[in-house]
């Protein structure tokens, strides 16, 4: 049958392989306010607990995925306090004019809507590959993927940014 993820070896052998990549991928892509020492130790605890269910060989790809939709749950809630927020001091005190803010606003939300509209997994490659600067086949190497399919995910990303925000 192979090697099990539930073997201890197995399991260490693992993280010693992957941990450290794993936490490079979330600081680069999230920054370090977002945990990402935290989010790598939640994502082997959640490897380790469904063991039986992931092979050693979709060990990365489970871990990536855990790790990456856990700092983006963290990402929403820290938007909607942001939001909160930010609704609160435009109230407050606005040192541009209000129309100013207001374009600015409806941009972002577009922006974030769009972005939010993309699949995990298209959002992840056009995030690496604009926002971390990172080469077509870095982000295929990261995911365990090929570089063509990195492409497509970037380009089919870009189009429905660009149908849904002007100006991008």
């Amino acid at each position: 049958m192979g090697e099990n993820v539930c073997e201890e070896g197995v399991f260490n052998k693992l993280f010693n392989k992957l941990s450290r990549e794993l936490y490079q991928f979330l600081y680069y892509k999230y920054g370090a306010d977002n945990n990402p020492h935290d989010m790598v130790q939640d994502a082997f605890i959640k490897l380790w607990n469904n063991c039986k269910k992931v092979s050693p060989e979709k060990a990365k790809s489970f871990l990536y995925t855990v790790a990456s939709n856990q700092v983006l749950n963290e990402l929403s809630k820290k938007k909607t306090v942001l939001k909160y927020r930010q609704e609160n001091e435009l109230k407050s005190y606005t040192p541009e004019s209000p129309e100013y803010i207001m374009e600015g606003n409806e941009y972002m939300d577009k922006l974030q809507q769009a972005l939010e509209s993309l699949t995990e997994a298209q959002r992840v490659a056009f995030l690496l590959n604009r926002v971390e600067g990172k080469k077509h086949q870095e982000i295929a190497d990261m995911l365990g993927i090929s570089r063509k399919a990195v492409e497509k995910r970037i380009y089919t990303a870009l189009a429905i940014l660009r149908e849904k925000v002007e100006g991008i």
